[in-house]
């Protein structure tokens, strides 16, 4: 410091004869430099845990961005299941729903046939009704009747297979609870027990859905 204050001196004594005098007076006026340069690194020192803090407030801030955006992430699944769960109700409802027009389409006109089935009954009793030896051309009338409710039995039958409605003759078929009714169970010489003897009724089948069983005689074990 005593180097510098000389150095200082000899500058300016030539110039400024004031300041030299003053120098004299006050050797220490040149050390005020120092102190200011110190109290400015201070300040410096001080401010800068405020620094710290502003740069702490964004990783806070960050931190919240980083909870909301999981929130909303959390939030966006659930509703993406939502929604696929919808779709999904909704497919199965549009199934179960064209499932039931194609029943109703298929199945709608089972009243109508269970109905006609009395008709083809009595045309069938009619037909068996007639002595085959009374069948002859001496008995023109007779003929020409029983031929007509031949060539009916015929034609509906044809009508019931055109709309899907099928005949069900299960003799010497094995019993099936879905498809036949049995009436009485009875031994029968040369038949297999569980098989079908004989046909009282005849059944039907709409669809492949049996809509009225056959009435039938069962074979046991004698």
């Amino acid at each position: 410091m005593a180097a510098v204050a000389q150095c200082v001196r000899g500058a300016l004594r030539s110039r400024y004869p004031l300041l030299r005098l003053a120098l004299r007076t006050s050797p220490r006026l040149l050390c005020v430099a120092t102190p200011q340069k110190n109290t400015g690194q201070n300040v410096e020192e001080e401010q800068s845990p405020s620094a710290n803090e502003q740069k702490a407030e964004p990783s806070s801030a960050e931190k919240l961005l980083a909870e909301e955006k999981a929130k909303l992430e959390d939030q966006l699944k659930e509703i993406k299941d939502k929604y696929k769960r919808a779709l999904a109700d909704a497919e199965n409802v549009r199934q179960r729903s064209q499932k039931l027009v194609e029943e109703a389409k298929l199945y709608g006109i089972q009243s109508f046939c269970k109905d006609l089935l009395e008709v083809a009954d009595i045309l069938e009793k009619a037909t068996e009704s007639v002595p085959k030896e009374e069948i002859k051309d001496e008995n023109p009338h007779l003929k020409s009747l029983y031929e007509g409710l031949v060539m009916t039995e015929v034609q509906i039958q044809k009508v019931f297979k055109k709309h899907g409605l099928l005949r069900l003759d299960p003799v010497g078929a094995k019993f099936d609870p879905y498809e036949h009714e049995a009436l009485f169970h009875a031994p029968v010489e040369g038949k297999e027990p569980g098989t079908v003897a004989l046909v009282s009724k005849m059944g039907y089948k709409l669809h492949g859905r049996t809509l009225r069983p056959a009435l039938v005689g069962v074979v046991k074990e004698a």
